[in-house]
């Protein structure tokens, strides 16, 4: 088996893992350190809970007002707005706004000035639904750079991103659900985020109507990039069945799992990836884990 290094850092409310295979250790971990430092840059952008951050500034705003952005705080909301009318406003980086707000704050980008106005109410951004995935496909572009294809990027319990298969593995082992997931998958140059309710409770908004998502059970998605998955995964927890089925019959390179019967069943045009057995990583439903910070692999 390919030898993997594996690095931890907590950023975003989260634990993240930098997984590195087929590379010396001592050039692996300066690659990891990369990465990491990237991490924490975004989230000084990203990051609501940060005085000085895009978002933070962005949600004091009023209507007509426009504010130049940092280009990675550009580039993800650019990637939202995508995801908000993909998936017909199930998701939407405003949801958390109705919980203060009788209605969605609207906005646009303006993409020559990398700006965004305020059109209407307050631009209450929470980016949890799609930062750490965008996070994710910013380290991923990193670690090529560097010349490490071979990896494996995990936010938290609820996203995963995959290059190469470590070694001659036809990509990295991951399964649906928690330590003793059954139904495994082999990744490779592809996403998977989970969604549910099992750890934090009923905590996902309906952006449409400002209620709770009815969705119990658990969602999966696998996409090319995390943004994606990560949205989507979101946004399964509020679409219908109808709407789901609409939804992937227009975006090929779309799977969802559907949790039934403590059994993910597929859902959408996207080839299934190849069963897998051996346990290298398992991908659960949090959207945020706490555990403590370590850089060292």
């Amino acid at each position: 088996m390919a030898e993997i290094h594996s690095f931890n850092h907590r950023a975003m409310a989260t634990r993240f893992e930098v997984r590195i295979a087929d590379e010396e250790r001592t050039y692996a971990a300066q690659a990891a350190q990369a990465v990491l430092e990237l991490l924490d840059e975004l989230e000084s952008r990203l990051s609501r809970f940060r005085a000085h951050s895009d978002v933070a500034q962005i949600a004091e705003l009023v209507p007509g007002d426009t504010m130049r952005l940092s280009e990675s705080a550009f580039a993800c909301l650019e990637i939202a707005k995508k995801m908000e009318a993909a998936t017909r406003r199930a998701f939407s980086a405003t949801a958390a706004a109705l919980e203060t707000q009788a209605a969605a704050p609207e906005w646009s980008l303006l993409p020559e000035e990398l700006s965004i106005r305020c059109e209407s109410g307050r631009l209450q951004f929470d980016l949890g639904a799609i930062g750490k995935g965008f996070a994710l496909d910013r380290m991923a572009v990193l670690l090529r750079e560097w010349d490490c294809p071979a990896f494996l990027l995990v936010a938290g319990g609820s996203s995963i991103l995959a290059g190469a298969g470590p070694g001659d593995a036809p990509g990295w082992s991951c399964g649906l659900g928690g330590d003793n997931a059954t139904q495994r998958v082999f990744l490779a140059h592809e996403s998977l985020s989970g969604s549910g309710l099992a750890v934090k409770g009923n905590h996902i908004l309906d952006p449409r109507t400002g209620r709770l998502a009815q969705r119990q059970n658990r969602a999966w998605a696998l996409t090319d990039t995390a943004a994606e998955s990560d949205a989507l995964s979101t946004a399964c927890m509020v679409l219908s069945e109808a709407e789901l089925n609409e939804v992937l019959a227009e975006h090929l390179s779309w799977l969802v799992f559907l949790e039934s019967d403590g059994v993910a069943q597929p859902k959408g045009s996207r080839a299934l990836p190849p069963a897998a057995g051996i346990h290298l990583c398992d991908i659960t439903d949090p959207k945020t884990v706490n555990r403590p910070r370590n850089t060292s692999g």
